[in-house]
């Protein structure tokens, strides 16, 4: 019994005037002969370390607040708080630290804190001259109690004393009787010096004043009196509110009166601080740290009680996910466990882990996955918030649980698709619920939260889970928007290598496109092998960049972000698609099409390109001069393009100096992507063709008859020819053998380009060795053909 009397909690108050908890433990009150001094101790309940110990001096104030609380200070700015489990273990050790002070145990406060610049002032002041008179309680002498009560916040000795006449004459009821004379009489001038009175009270900040101010019996009065601001023509009607609109709803009868008690006396003393009291200045700041204090631990208190009535909470859950539930019925309990789940984040750190435990083994996983798929808005808003305060608390308890479901879930209900389906199906205009979605599913897909010794298997699992069972849900509308189908009906050269602008003109699918990518470039920058895996088999870059097409500048911006993620990782791999699917083309014809405007896309662009020549990605560079540089080359604002052209001629030149010692490399790059790919299906591939860049490679045509000569010829495949010694380029050719490309969302545009007219294979890449070692080469690479009939002939770009 001792042990749970004595049983507290340790909190001090931060440098925001907030309650920090320092832990739980058991408290005891000590003599030490040698030292001739008392002290507090509190020893932690979980391993016996010293938590607290705290001299008693005879100067320190001492508060006893609530029943079960208190609080003094030990230095400036260092503020402790007791809270004891029960009454009598407070009522025990405040007896002895009033035996230590010689005082009576019957005040709630030891001391009267006087500051140091008017400590002698008192001292020097016969005893009855520091008591303060207080005026009768009189309608005609409330400006003079509204003058008192204004003129002693300034000074914190007069405001202790001003506190204590208050208490010890019953004063604030006597108030409060006035405040219904005055509103029955409708004397509106001597309301409003209540409402001066009422708010300087509780400016004085203490915790004495405040158990009379909110108890039952006055705090509707209180709120009265607070509703004549002199300020405002006419009073507010906030006991309106509080009475008859904010009605006490109880989802299941809590039958603990002081349970109850205890939420209504916090709802109201919040109000007060939140709605009715103006936002103080910065001279007032601090004169309600009490009242938090206050609200506080009233929280602290009420999330205790009802987390240790088990019946209670077993009840909620059983009638939550009932079908039988009418619906309103299942909408407040859903709000209950909303405020319910919010309250609990007062709680120190071991105590919220067991409050969410004890949720979690309830069942609130399975709950949240039932109600968030009901259609009423407010159920899916607030399962939406305590689902975010579980993903707060722990993602991977949240990981644990979805990961067991597809042994007995459909993967149209399991909860991650839930979540991604409430997202994209985000009434909103403004898309604010799936911008909240999008948030805690990148919580739960982020690895850095996934480091923890134990959970090294839980990163690869879980991504495994999600790419398997989720990701095709995240990015349905996605392929949706950027089909095959919408790029099918082009008349013009023009229209067919660009095809048409396949995002909807409609604004909020823009921005649920946007929040997607978004997503998903998260997944670029922080997965490897499942991302790369996924793009490159659904061919998902081809279908983002047709996104650059949109009328929305932003939606073309986060498709452009996309493929710069990519390049950013500098990986071969990505490297070989883009250049095999073309991909650069969407992004050349944006810029061009931009024109001279200097606005966000046109500087993203020539950033990406900046990127690619600063980092060196030979590969890229080749290409791109290559394919586009006869389009690029009149644009010399930057200087961008003509220092990729340099960089080209550069290893042009340095190739050509017999400098190529990547050819082995290169092979074994090509044996590795083989291998990577191995599992994708095989298909032939059509003839590849020349891109059309319409206007800008029309005065490439009349050179193409000339170089006829130099054009590789056509094998038996129907397929061309090309063979390299580059690194680059014989990876290029050797990574289709054996591999499935990525599938076309557009037939002209998945080809893999041929190389403009008027140039060869030989100029395409960048290693230029010399003819000996091109036939070398060209008879290895038969022989391989030879030896391994599934390869597909080799194809340039």
């Amino acid at each position: 019994m001792s042990d749970t009397r004595r049983r507290v909690k340790l909190y001090t108050l931060n440098e925001d005037r907030q309650w920090e908890d320092r832990g739980t433990g058991h408290v005891s009150c000590s003599y030490e002969d040698t030292e001739k001094e008392t002290s507090l101790t509190v020893t932690a309940e979980s391993d016996g370390s010293l938590l607290l110990e705290s001299k008693i001096n005879t100067s320190t104030a001492y508060q006893k607040q609530q029943d079960t609380l208190i609080v003094w200070s030990e230095a400036e700015n260092y503020d402790l708080a007791l809270s004891f489990q029960e009454k009598a273990g407070c009522d025990e050790i405040w007896e002895k630290i009033c035996q230590v002070q010689g005082k009576d145990p019957s005040v709630e406060i030891t001391q009267d804190p006087i500051d140091e610049s008017e400590e002698e002032r008192f001292d020097d002041m016969p005893e009855t001259a520091q008591l303060v008179e207080l005026p009768p309680c009189e309608p005609e002498r409330l400006e003079e109690i509204a003058e008192l009560v204004t003129s002693v916040l300034s000074s914190p000795i007069r405001r202790e004393k001003l506190a204590l006449a208050l208490v010890g004459t019953g004063y604030i009821r006597k108030l409060l009787q006035l405040f219904h004379t005055c509103e029955d009489s409708e004397h509106r001038e001597g309301l409003h010096h209540l409402y001066e009175i009422l708010r300087g009270v509780l400016f004085l900040n203490k915790a004495t004043l405040f158990e009379v101010l909110f108890s039952d019996d006055c705090i509707m009065d209180v709120v009265g009196c607070l509703e004549y601001d002199p300020a405002l023509l006419q009073p507010k009607r906030h006991r309106d509110f509080l009475t008859k609109t904010a009605k006490f709803k109880e989802v299941i009868p809590i039958t603990d009166s002081e349970l109850r008690q205890k939420i209504h006396q916090t709802y109201r003393v919040q109000y007060i601080q939140d709605i009715i009291l103006p936002t103080p200045s910065v001279f007032e700041e601090n004169f309600l740290s009490t009242l938090s204090s206050f609200i506080f631990f009233n929280k602290v208190e009420i999330v205790s009680m009802l987390q240790e009535d088990e019946k209670f909470l077993t009840e909620v859950f059983a009638q939550l996910t009932d079908e039988a539930t009418e619906d309103d019925k299942r909408r407040e309990l859903v709000n209950f466990f909303k405020e319910f789940c919010a309250f609990s984040q007062t709680l120190q750190p071991q105590n919220r882990d067991a409050f969410f435990k004890t949720l979690a083994n309830l069942g609130i996983l399975p709950a949240l996955e039932i109600v968030m798929g009901m259609d009423d808005l407010q159920v899916k808003a607030a399962a939406t918030d305590i689902f975010s305060y579980l993903v707060e608390f722990s993602p991977s308890m949240v990981r644990e649980f979805v990961m067991q479901e597809p042994q007995q879930a459909d993967d149209d209900v399991l909860l991650i698709n839930v979540v991604i389906k409430q997202m994209i199906c985000d009434s909103d205009p403004e898309l604010g619920g799936a911008v909240q979605l999008m948030g805690l599913l990148r919580t739960l897909i982020d690895p850095e939260n996934m480091l923890a010794p134990a959970s090294k298997a839980e990163k690869s699992e879980f991504l495994s889970f999600f790419y398997k069972y989720c990701m095709h849900v995240l990015t349905a509308p996605l392929l949706a928007n950027t089909g095959e189908e919408d790029q099918d009906s082009t008349d013009s050269s023009e229209g067919a290598a660009r095809g048409n602008p396949v995002c909807p003109d409609n604004f909020q699918t823009a921005q649920l496109l946007a929040l997607i990518l978004e997503l998903l470039t998260f997944c670029v920058e922080h997965h490897t092998y499942h991302i790369k895996n996924y793009i490159m088999t659904k061919d998902l870059l081809r279908r983002v960049l047709t996104l650059m097409n949109s009328k929305h500048t932003f939606l073309a911006l986060c498709a452009l972000r996309f493929l710069r993620r990519i390049i950013g990782l500098k990986d071969e791999y990505y490297n070989r698609y883009i250049m095999k699917g073309n991909l650069f083309e969407p992004v050349i014809h944006a810029l061009l099409d931009n024109g001279t405007r200097y606005n966000l896309l046109n500087s993203a662009i020539i950033e990406l390109f900046e990127f690619i020549k600063v980092e060196d990605i030979r590969s890229l560079i080749a290409h791109i001069v290559d394919h586009f540089y006869q389009a690029l080359e009149s644009i010399e604002y930057v200087q961008t393009f003509k220092g990729l052209k340099g960089r080209y001629e550069q290893e042009k030149e340095r190739q050509s100096r017999g400098l190529s010692r990547y050819r082995r490399d290169a092979r074994s790059f090509e044996e590795d992507e083989d291998m990577w790919l191995n599992d994708e299906e095989e298909e032939e591939e059509s003839d590849t063709g020349k891109s059309d860049y319409g206007k800008f490679m029309e005065n490439e045509k009349a050179k193409e008859s000339q170089d006829k000569e130099n054009q590789p010829k056509r094998s038996t495949t129907s397929s061309f020819k090309f063979t390299f010694s580059h690194s680059a380029a014989a990876a290029n050719a050797n990574a289709s053998n054996g591999s499935k490309p990525p599938p076309s969302s557009s037939s002209s545009s998945s080809k893999p380009a041929a190389p403009p007219p008027g140039q060869t294979a030989r100029t395409g890449l960048v290693d230029y060795p010399d003819d000996e070692d091109e036939e070398e080469e060209e008879e290895e690479e038969e022989e391989d053909e030879e030896q391994s009939p599934r390869k597909r002939p080799r194809l340039g770009s």
